[in-house]
Formats: C-alpha cells, sequence, structure tokens
C-alpha cells in the first residue's frame, strides 16, 4: 500500500482514518466538498464533489492505487431530498467506480451498511454475508446502499482486476459522534414496539477506522460485516441511560406517525415502525475469521464510551 485516496473524509470515520493512515506513514489523499477540521502533516486535500466529474480527474491525477470510499449520507437534513441522497450515494459510488476502472486503481474499499440487508421480518439472525441484500425502498438509506451493492457486484464480474472490499457496518460510535440513531437516545423516553427486541449492534469508530486500514492495506477481498461482539437490545440501552421505555403496539405506533408526519411533528412516517422492529443483527464471525481483525470493543462497551462522551 503505497497510495491511497479517500472520499468523504471530513466525517466523523474519515478524520480517525486519516490519522491512522497518518500513523502509519501511508501517503494518502483527503477528499471531501469540505476540509476535514484537522488534517494530519503529510496528508493532503483536493474538494471533491462526488455527484460530478470530480472523481476522475482527481483519481487520474493522483493515481491512487487504493481507494476508500467513505462519501455517503448517512443523517440527512430535515430539508434534503432523497433525489440529493441518491445523486450522493449511489451516483456518487458510480463515479469513483468508473474512475478507479478507468485509472487502473487496484482496490475499491466501500463503507456500504447492515441497512443494506434491509427491516424484514424474516430476516436471519444474526445476518451473513451470503444472507440477500433486500435493502427497503421506502428508507432511503436502506435502498440505497443495496442500489450501490448492486453496482459493485456487476463490477466483480465485468472488471475482476479491481479488487473489492465492502464493509457492511452497524451503527457507527464514538466520543462525540451523533447521528439519527443516538438522536434515539437523547430523547427522555426510548420508544418500542411491543413484542420486538429492536437489538442494536455497535462498532467504534477507531475499531472501523483501522478495519478500513488493514482493507486498504494487506488484508483480504471481500464482503464483511462489521460490528462490535454481541448486542444491546432497546430495554439495555434504556437500562444504561437511566431512562424508561414506552413500548407501544406496532398499529398504535403507525396510526400516530401517520397523522405526525403530515402535521410536522415527525420527520418519520408508519414506515419506521419496521425499522424499530426487525433490526438487522450482524454475525461478525467472517470479519474475525477470514479478514483477520477482531474488534477491541463489543457493542456494550462502544455504547458505554458514547454514552460517557455525551454526559448521558
Amino acid at each position: 500500500m503505497s497510495r491511497v485516496l479517500v472520499t468523504g473524509a471530513a466525517g466523523a470515520v474519515g478524520q480517525v482514518l486519516l490519522e491512522e493512515l497518518a500513523g502509519a506513514g501511508i501517503e494518502a489523499l483527503a477528499t471531501d466538498l469540505r476540509k476535514p477540521a484537522k488534517l494530519p502533516d503529510g496528508i493532503g486535500f483536493e474538494a471533491l464533489d462526488v455527484r460530478g466529474d470530480d472523481a476522475a480527474r482527481i483519481v487520474g491525477e493522483f493515481k491512487p492505487q487504493v481507494i476508500v470510499h467513505l462519501a455517503s449520507i448517512v443523517s440527512p437534513s430535515r430539508d434534503m431530498t432523497r433525489e440529493f441522497a441518491h445523486d450522493v450515494d449511489v451516483k456518487g459510488t458510480k463515479n469513483v467506480l468508473d474512475a478507479a476502472v478507468a485509472h487502473g486503481v487496484r482496490r475499491l474499499v466501500v463503507t456500504s451498511s447492515g441497512a443494506a440487508y434491509g427491516y424484514h421480518a424474516d430476516n436471519p439472525v444474526p445476518l451473513s454475508e451470503s444472507d440477500p441484500v433486500r435493502g427497503n425502498r421506502e428508507f432511503a438509506y436502506s435502498d440505497h446502499k443495496r442500489q450501490v451493492e448492486e453496482l459493485l457486484a456487476a463490477a466483480r464480474v465485468s472488471h475482476p482486476a479491481l479488487e473489492q472490499v465492502v464493509l457492511r457496518v452497524g451503527t457507527v460510535l464514538g466520543a462525540g459522534l451523533e447521528n439519527q440513531i443516538t438522536e434515539l437516545f437523547h430523547r427522555p423516553k426510548l420508544i418500542a414496539v411491543r413484542g420486538a427486541d429492536s437489538p442494536f449492534v455497535f462498532i467504534w469508530t477507531v475499531d472501523l477506522a483501522r478495519i478500513l486500514l488493514r482493507a486498504a492495506g494487506d488484508g483480504p477481498a471481500g464482503i464483511f460485516n462489521v460490528c462490535g461482539d454481541g448486542t444491546l437490545t432497546v430495554h439495555e440501552l434504556a437500562d444504561a441511560l437511566g431512562k424508561p421505555v414506552m413500548a407501544l403496539p406496532a398499529w398504535v405506533l403507525k396510526t400516530a406517525l401517520g397523522f405526525a408526519r403530515p402535521l410536522g411533528l415527525s420527520r418519520y412516517g408508519p414506515e419506521q415502525v419496521r425499522f424499530l422492529q426487525y433490526r438487522p443483527v450482524l454475525d461478525n464471525t467472517a470479519l474475525k475469521k477470514e479478514f483477520g481483525y477482531r474488534p477491541e470493543l463489543t457493542s456494550a462497551q462502544t455504547f458505554e464510551l458514547w454514552r460517557k462522551a455525551a454526559g448521558l
């Protein structure tokens, strides 16, 4: 590994990855719409909008051996359109993929998500990498990750010379990190669907950065679920936070959200109930045995680190 280009480098995971790359003495170029808040010594920066022609130009100029593609819309703003998110997530990945193929990049590392499996009542528990990717169309992030994986699967057939490492990542947590999931934990009560454990799997930002570092180096190509050992149910999360759980029947939640969203009282609709009922639980066996990385923190330890940093 001698030259690495990182997209989405200004995000929380990108910032930690840049530190890992710099610490390993690897020549790297950080790219994003904005410059990372902390750019380590020796790491260059170029502004790159994955939605346009920037990827082809910058990959052609920098000539990386490896691209780590992190650019994605994880926590959309309230006024962000689905079309914009699709342009970043799906069209942006295609642009990066096309640039990698055109300029002879050796390996492409992509952060997918456990959400790519979708939120379904018949999902195996836990999910392994051989299970189908069925991201729900009603959830933009889940749907877009499914489409991204379909693009990558087609490229593995049409462009086998380009190695791929696809990481299906659980919920990422770290000190100071906030996203749509952590928004749930800040509420006075945790909402749950009656009869559903709603298990969560977490991965520490530092563990994920080290996994990405290995993926960009001598780690094996392939598809790997990424999460710490163990799960936490919504009731276990509530106990850790010292907060009550409001468990409601699915039909009550669907009805309430059906009224709340049109009135502007909630950004979520009835489909959100599936998100709470059928959370993907990831099996990280392949990550540990085949990829060769055992996360330093379990899901419970990762959540505890985040909880203390958040002052909850």
